[in-house]
């Protein structure tokens, strides 16, 4: 099957998808977007999550061939810029992705790219999140490493710097 989508902005057009392949499949080992993390595969660890048509989605659970027509947003395209040396991402981080790296939130980095999703998803729709608020929008993704405290610490000092940008 070819599956027709836009990814990270750019239209791609991906051959040989077989039916029962999810998007998650597709996003790295066809079109080599490491990003997103193939955890359980069952939709439970949040470490696969990207942008659907702009709603945050286990890629693990989205059949590739669902994803015709629509348009996909990884971790490596929330960096903007000019494309880096992959073509696929920008060359300044985006402000969730400086944070997570400065406040030491991410350890085996296992978790992170879905973690940076869902945090730059919840301070697009509420600039100023409290910690209860930061709380319940990661609740479905797992961290077996950091204990949490810094993954909070990186998503108000990104909530700041989004703040004092707008």
């Amino acid at each position: 099957m070819r599956v027709n989508v836009t990814v990270n902005g750019s239209s791609e057009t991906v051959d040989d998808v077989w039916e029962g392949e999810s998007l998650l499949y597709m996003l790295r080992e066809r079109m080599g977007l490491p990003g997103s993390k193939n955890a359980c595969e069952q939709g439970e660890c949040g470490s696969c999550t990207v942008y659907l048509d702009g709603v945050p989605a286990c890629a693990c659970l989205v059949a590739a061939g669902q994803a015709e027509g629509r348009d996909v947003r990884t971790v490596e395209g929330l960096a903007e810029g000019r494309p880096g040396p992959t073509g696929r991402a920008g060359e300044r981080l985006d402000p969730v992705q400086e944070a997570f790296a400065e406040t030491g939130a991410v350890q085996c980095g296992f978790c992170t790219p879905g973690l940076i999703v869902q945090a730059h998803d919840l301070i697009e729709r509420n600039p100023a999140p409290a910690d209860a608020e930061i709380r319940e929008a990661l609740a479905g993704n797992l961290c077996r490493c950091t204990g949490y405290e810094k993954i909070l610490d990186a998503v108000r000092l990104a909530a700041e710097r989004k703040a004092a940008t707008r």
